[in-house]
């Protein structure tokens, strides 16, 4: 079996433009591409930024977009590979869940349901989008300051004022908190397709850690489940400097796995692909 569609899930707080550049290189590489908006947000970041606080956007659900995500994949020729980033990974896993994707890969993903961090960075980071004195219906545009320790830690500062600029936008609360909800829930027993899952060694809204929590979770079921650490990764790694590398490892990964899919990994064993990244 063999795919020549990708499909880019993109994250909260962020424009689906941020896959801008992965999109040019990957249809460089005679792939078609589609990055999927969430509902109402097909707009520009200026835009969405002046409308904020936008009450329709306030309403917005995980249900909803779900859903969306779902119409679009169902109707498509073939099953696409599958690359989501932080809460796009999340719908990656249950897009994967629901036997949509050829194969799929979650950046710095956020989790299923029931599978949570302690970690302080964790804890800090979430605080302010869970904090249940915050009305859910105002969206939350999220400040430079917040913006520089949650996503863009350790980068220069004319760097953080860049993206923040290009690709930040307002978010949904409900949608946010709809994470921690049965609508997130991952059955890792049933069987699916090839899922890789990456975490940046220095993110701290979601820590490597958390993702090897959650790539763990899969050894219920005989799948092929990865789960790789990029050294020296913030959370917005997919648009900054270096996203080459990303881009690259996730999309040979997927099709080598896609190619071998049928030599099926041993039950729970969470078995790397050979190819040419960083360390396991």
């Amino acid at each position: 079996m063999s795919t020549h569609t990708v499909v880019f899930i993109h994250g909260n707080f962020v424009s689906y433009t941020s896959w801008a550049a992965w999109v040019q290189r990957f249809e460089a590489r005679g792939y078609k591409v589609i990055t999927v908006p969430y509902p109402g947000r097909d707009k520009p970041v200026a835009e969405l930024r002046r409308e904020h606080p936008d009450p329709r956007l306030g309403q917005l659900t995980i249900e909803a977009v779900i859903d969306h995500h779902v119409r679009i994949l169902s109707g498509l020729p073939e099953k696409p590979i599958v690359i989501g980033h932080s809460f796009g990974g999340l719908l990656t896993q249950l897009m994967v869940n629901r036997d949509l994707a050829a194969a799929a890969v979650a950046i710095d993903s956020v989790p299923p349901q029931g599978v949570l961090s302690t970690q302080f960075s964790f804890l800090k980071s979430t605080f302010p989008l869970l904090n249940p004195l915050t009305p859910p219906s105002r969206p939350y545009l999220m400040p430079f300051e917040h913006f520089q320790y949650t996503f863009a830690n350790g980068m220069p500062l004319d760097e953080q004022r860049r993206l923040y600029d290009q690709v930040i936008v307002p978010e949904s609360l409900r949608l946010i908190r709809g994470g921690l909800s049965a609508r997130a829930h991952i059955d890792f027993k049933k069987p699916h397709a090839p899922l890789l899952l990456i975490g940046g060694e220095t993110d701290n809204i979601m820590p490597a850690a958390l993702n090897r929590v959650n790539a763990g979770r899969y050894k219920a079921s005989s799948s092929r489940t990865d789960f790789v650490v990029f050294p020296g990764r913030n959370h917005i790694g997919i648009a900054a400097p270096g996203w080459e590398e990303l881009a690259d490892y996730a999309l040979e990964w997927a099709v080598k796995a896609i190619r071998t899919e049928t030599e099926a990994a041993p039950a729970g064993v969470l078995r790397p692909v050979p190819v040419t990244g960083p360390k396991e």
